[in-house]
């Protein structure tokens, strides 16, 4: 990934998005793409996901992840910026 290309998405879904394998689905989907960044469960019972990779790649990894876990998913908020590069992988945190 060219960082010059690069973006960051941070996005943030509800509803019933914990317990569900939400973070596990997530991480094996990005192993998919060419994205960089993690996932994590917030105290308010969101589910956290930052990733970084050229628009295409970040697009195409959060569409796969959004129809996986559709039935979970009622609302998400979402920001783009400049992508950091400080990622080396894709991981669950807690």
């Amino acid at each position: 990934m060219a960082q010059a290309d690069a973006q960051q998405r941070e996005v943030f879904f509800s509803g019933r998005v914990q317990g569900v394998g939400f973070r596990y689905t997530a991480r094996s989907i990005a192993r998919g793409f060419d994205v960089r960044g993690f996932v994590k469960n917030l105290s308010d019972g969101r589910v956290q996901v930052v990733v970084e990779g050229t628009p295409a790649e970040t697009d195409a990894f959060l569409a796969a992840l959004k129809s996986e876990m559709r039935h979970y998913i009622v609302d998400q908020h979402e920001v783009s910026r400049a992508a950091s590069g400080r990622f080396a992988g894709f991981e669950v945190r807690f």
